[in-house]
């Protein structure tokens, strides 16, 4: 059982929607990611991911979301926020969602589960991200791993 993963979710053909992929890349590449944390590169697979989530403690979700916020605006959610996305906000919202109901109903969802989001300002045929994005990668990348480090200085209590 992995006790931390961080997922990036995107297609990086569709421009800002590759935001997660980029966030991953940057992180395998940063070497203040603690150890011990698996970055994971989901791409589109959606429920393809089941066996590489199920049973981790921390999930640490990054995509694209669409909320409406100014382009390259930092959206952050956990807990019951989760639940209050608007439909379709992401490209991978549904299969993020049935990710989610498929870990719970076996049983292995996280003790744990958050979500950063960028908010896209293209997610049209292209293989770069535009610039309002491409500007928030850094800060991004700084939040995961705020959250990577308080995650680690307040473990889990383990499952029995």
């Amino acid at each position: 059982m992995t006790e931390t993963i961080v997922l990036g979710l995107g297609n990086l053909v569709h421009s800002d929607d590759g935001v997660g992929v980029h966030a991953i890349e940057a992180l395998q590449r940063d070497r203040r990611v603690p150890p011990g944390v698996l970055l994971l590169d989901g791409g589109t697979q959606g429920l393809g991911l089941l066996h590489h989530v199920s049973g981790t403690r921390r999930l640490l979700v990054i995509d694209a979301i669409d909320v409406g916020e100014p382009c390259g605006t930092l959206l952050r959610f956990e807990g019951s926020a989760l639940r209050g996305l608007p439909g379709k906000a992401s490209v991978h919202q549904l299969g993020f969602a049935d990710l989610m109901i498929a870990l719970q109903l076996l049983g292995d969802a996280p003790g744990e589960v958050v979500v950063f989001g960028v908010q896209p300002q293209s997610t049209a045929w292209n293989a770069e991200l535009t610039r309002p994005v491409a500007s928030a990668l850094a800060p991004l990348v700084d939040q995961v791993i705020a959250q990577l480090e308080a995650w680690k200085e307040n473990p889990l209590q383990p499952n029995f």
